[in-house]
């Protein structure tokens, strides 16, 4: 034997061997192999798929000798399958919300008409028609098992769902799939027709008030030796699993609820029935305990649906004395009660209990409706509006746009509504003092905004205005007030407090301006131009500080002639780029069209630049998107052609933002466009764009991955730009004597970019197999230039790597550590639940000496490939080396017990490093409360030898009760010891999650 067969041969040996799956046929063979089964832990095929398995044999066309198709024989093999099945239900307690989870709608179709077949329902009669009182209890189940299942399937294919994209060379499951469609159509079609007799059923089941039995094993057994007896038995109460009448009804109430509230849509009447109903299901709920067997309800989708009905009845919870907020709120629109909607949200500025985005929710509703023509509701809207305004302020918000437009022409009565709502939502003895400070601010920018002199008294002569501002920032305040009278009246004498003022072209101009800054409605914003043109000729794209465009495109755009039109164009552009910044895309894209559509008629260059940005929006658009946790969908083939597009492009005068281009080049890689990068892409393009070169490397270099031999020339490529990019010039001065000496270090300027670019345009990639490729590489160079053989950091892929440097003098120590910690951070913050990642991280911890942050680290990396430890650690998350250094950390932070559980986690149980963690008495973690994972006899035994000779009885009895336990015992099967393992190895890494996460 060679000894690469004898290493794959000692492998195998040493890895747990998997049990065989159990056939479905082996069932047949063995009628106690079923129950013996079911009955194991975890199950392999589980029920839902037994059920499917036997179902599928039992339902499978025959041949016959002319080879003709014919249907499934009705032979005792397809009978004994189709028992076998209702056997796994009963087993289950025909729970619909498992077997709806786990089979489609033919299968289940399949097996509940089996069910029927087998409780002997009468052929050929309406469910409908049969007295459900009078028939055996196990038949009368199966009827209402039917039905409510009828129910149900209804109301979900209701719901929407998204379809399953067959993959590639599928065309046979393709076939299938679309048979099932129909299929499934076909029942849907049926069950809807006969929706209304499902529902009479059910209603009828309300009306029985004895128990239910539900067929067990026991009583399918007993209808497969003999039918004719075991009918007999089961039609007396005592055979089946009995389910109580109130468990029973709370789940019909539930289910007819569901869907006379799905038919609410079409008949509002039922959604009174549909409240009905759930109500009785709340009560009923009430009565029964946790250990009902048959009924299986979501809670919270209850509430929902209750909520619902509440809302669309306008009734209120008999329940309940008190409405909760939103319940009152939604009373108050139904019942037009606006008064005292308005008081609720006046209360709910002094004691929020009502998100933000609710208050603005009504207040949009109302506002369309007032749209729609309904003018009586302007007056609520206005007041809406301040509630939410002063709550924001309260907040230390800014004035929202509808406000600052509500503003604009305020009438008297909203200014005097205002004042109260501020009084109100404000009190001044109890409140915090910075809601003080921001309400004071609120007033002081509410007198900047106004303009009409009686309303600026209103403001300034109002108690909370006095008692708010101290006297020093009111008289700044009335000083700057009158300045600007002054000037607005063009009166050099001082004016008294708030004289009339005349209106004059400097008013208009200045709310003029102001909407200008406000609005994002590209036509508004060019009409406002046009009449604030015609008053004065000056530049207006200057009013505002916060409007910035890229020095790229100033020269361009400030060398448009025509004085409005270079201030639509730069406003338009600096509107848009600020949406983009705040993630506003649909307002960024709208002013971007209408910049594109101006520019277009008069300059080619200016076209073009907005083309560039229009591509930057549709990047960050899609990113954005994929990035909130969304489905990650392949961008649309047009927008891949249009980066390519960009990146090929050859208009020497046409100015370029350096950041689209990195833009471009990091969305072919998140996307894994590596064809493109590595075979497609122009030479002369790489030469000249650095980016793109860059994105060559990286994309070559991954898609050559995992195989070590063949990526090694690529990566060689890519370690030598890397290398570059972190390497240090140092400047060097001669001194007068002769001697040379060191005066500066800089970025190394042979690089092909400074290292903060590097490292920005890094955090722009979301593709986990180009972050896992930069980490590897990282890694090793941190490695290299640490040269610490004992303290190195792992990583994957690290063999594809040069395992030196020639000049390592001139590599940044600092930078490479800097940015090793930064990528895995990033990556982290992308995927927290990448394992290799987390060991990565917990590693940089580690030969930094943050042993506890470590250790949470490693605990992380197990947890997330093992369902928080439900499971077993994948080996190769937790090998050895990562073992040794969790025993490190828990022994330099003194938890020495910690130390000697961990050492059984080893191929080769530790026994030396074990015994010394045990021997010290200065333990910081629980000690004998760990004694519960040991589960090697040889450490139990050394911990009680200790606590003797300690005379430590307490302690030395918790080990002896731990040696004790029969499953520990040496005699046992190496299963039963393995099992024994495995549950303390849970218990014990949940345990270290707890102290540590």
């Amino acid at each position: 034997m060679s000894a690469e067969a004898a290493d794959r041969e000692a492998a195998t040996g040493s890895r747990p061997c998997t049990p065989p799956q159990t056939s479905w046929f082996e069932f047949l063979l063995d009628e106690r192999l079923l129950e013996k089964h079911l009955q194991g832990r975890s199950p392999d095929p589980s029920p839902v798929q037994l059920v499917i398995q036997f179902l599928e044999q039992a339902s499978k066309p025959s041949v016959n000798e002319q080879n003709q198709v014919q249907p499934p024989a009705d032979n005792r093999r397809n009978r004994t399958l189709k028992l076998l099945a209702l056997k796994v239900s009963a087993h289950l307690k025909w729970d619909l919300d498992v077997l709806e989870k786990g089979l489609s709608i033919p299968v289940l179709n399949m097996l509940l008409n089996e069910l029927l077949c087998v409780s002997k329902v009468p052929p050929g009669v309406k469910h409908v028609d049969l007295d459900l009182a009078s028939l055996p209890p196990t038949t009368a189940m199966a009827v209402l098992i039917y039905n409510r299942w009828a129910i149900r399937t209804i109301v979900l294919s209701s719901f929407p769902e998204k379809q399953a994209k067959p993959g590639p060379h599928q065309m046979n499951m393709l076939n299938l799939v679309q048979q099932e469609k129909e299929l499934t159509e076909n029942i849907l079609k049926v069950l809807k027709e006969q929706a209304d007799d499902s529902i009479r059923v059910l209603e009828g089941v309300l009306r029985i008030k004895k128990d239910f039995y539900i067929h067990t094993l026991r009583t399918l057994d007993l209808l497969a030796a003999d039918p004719c007896t075991a009918n007999g038995e089961t039609e007396c109460s005592t055979a089946g699993l009995c389910i109580s009448a109130d468990e029973l009804h709370c789940q019909v109430h539930y289910d007819l609820g569901t869907i006379f509230f799905q038919q609410g849509c079409s008949d509002p009447t039922a959604y009174e029935k549909a409240r009905e109903h759930f109500l009785k299901t709340r009560e009923l709920l009430q009565k029964l305990d946790s250990r009902a067997l048959h009924c299986r309800l979501d809670e919270k989708r209850l509430a929902g649906y209750w909520n619902a009905c509440r809302v669309l009845t306008g009734t209120p919870d008999p329940a309940d004395a008190q409405l909760l907020p939103y319940g009152l709120i939604n009373s108050y629109i139904k019942t037009k009660n606006f008064q005292a909607l308005i008081e609720t949200f006046i209360q709910d500025n002094v004691s929020p209990s009502l998100p933000n985005y609710f208050r603005q929710s009504v207040l949009r509703e109302f506002l369309h409706q007032a749209q729609q023509g309904d003018k009586t509701l302007d007056d609520v809207c206005h007041k809406l509006c301040v509630c939410n305004a002063v709550r924001d302020a309260l907040e230390g918000q800014v004035f929202n746009v509808r406000f600052s437009q509500l503003l604009l022409k305020p009438k008297k009565q909203t200014v005097e509504f205002l004042l109260e709502v501020c009084a109100k939502s404000i009190e001044k003895k109890s409140v915090p003092e910075k809601l003080k400070r921001n309400m004071a601010t609120f007033l002081k920018m509410l007198c900047e905004s106004l303009q009409d002199p009686l309303l600026l008294h209103m403001v300034s002569s109002h108690e909370l205005f006095t008692e708010l501002l101290e006297d020093e920032e009111q008289k700044s305040l009335l000083e700057q007030i009158r300045k600007r009278s002054a000037i607005v009246s063009h009166c050099s004498k001082p004016l008294p407090s708030f004289y009339d003022i005349p209106a004059s072209a400097s008013v208009n101009i200045g709310q003029l301006e102001h909407q200008l800054i406000l609005s994002l409605d590209a036509r508004r914003i060019r009409q406002i131009l046009i009449e604030l043109h015609g008053m004065a000729e000056r530049p207006f794209w200057r009013i505002n500080s916060k409007w910035e465009i890229p020095p790229d495109y100033i020269g361009v755009i400030l060398g448009i002639k025509d004085n409005l039109t270079r201030d639509l164009v730069y406003i338009l552009l600096a509107k848009g780029l600020h949406c983009i910044t705040i993630k506003d895309f649909v307002h960024a894209r709208q002013l971007f069209s209408a910049c594109l559509e101006l520019v277009t008629e008069f300059s080619p260059k200016l076209r073009q630049v907005m083309l560039n940005e229009m591509l930057l929006l549709d990047i960050r658009a899609h990113e954005a998107g994929a990035g909130l946790g969304g489905s990650r969908e392949r961008p649309p083939a047009d927008l891949v052609s249009r980066v390519r597009g960009y990146l090929e492009m050859r208009i020497h005068d046409v100015p370029l933002r350096q950041i689209v281009g990195e833009e471009c080049v990091a969305f072919m890689l998140n996307w894994r466009e590596n064809e493109y990068l590595t075979l497609q892409v122009p030479q002369s393009l790489i030469q000249s764009n650095n980016y793109v070169k860059l994105g060559q490397l990286l994309a070559a270099t991954c898609k050559e991955l995992p195989g070590p031999k063949e990526s090694r020339r690529t990566a060689k490529d890519l370690w030598e730009v890397v290398l570059q990019i972190c390497s240090v010039s140092t400047q060097h001065k001669r001194a007068g004597d002769g001697r040379v000496n060191l005066i500066k270090q800089r970025e190394s300027t042979i690089g092909m970019m400074p290292r903060s670019k590097f490292v920005t345009f890094i955090k722009k990639l979301r593709e986990p197999l180009v972050l896992t490729t930069l980490i590897s590489l990282f890694v090793r160079l941190h490695s290299i230039v640490r040269d610490d053989i004992v303290n190195e950091v792992t990583a994957e892929h690290l063999s594809i790597w040069p395992t030196s440097i020639p000049n390592l003098q001139c590599v940044d120590v600092e930078a490479v550590a800097v940015t090793v910690k930064e990528l895995v951070t990033y990556a982290l913050g992308l995927n927290p639940n990448n394992h290799s990642w987390l060991i990565t991280q917990a590693d940089i911890y580690f030969v930094t000496n943050q042993y506890s942050t470590a250790l949470h680290y490693y605990l992380q990396a197990g947890a997330v490939c093992s369902d928080f430890f439900s499971k077993a650690v994948p080996p190769d998350v937790y090998t050895d080396q990562v073992l040794k250094r969790m025993i490190k950390c828990c022994s330099l932070l003194n938890c020495h017990t910690q130390v000697a559980v961990l050492c059984q986690f080893l191929r080769e149980v530790d026994y030396m490093t074990a015994f010394k963690a045990l021997q010290e008495q200065n333990s910081h973690d629980a000690m004998d409360s760990f004694y519960d994972y040991i589960w090697d006899v040889t450490i139990l035994e050394y911990l009680t030898y200790i606590h003797h000779k300690r005379g430590e009885n307490d302690k030395r009895q918790i080990a002896i009760k731990a040696i004790g336990q029969t499953e520990l015992n040496a005699s046992n099967p190496e299963e039963v010891l393995q099992l024994a393992a495995q549950k303390r190895k849970k218990l014990f890494l949940q345990a270290m999650a707890k102290l540590y996460f």
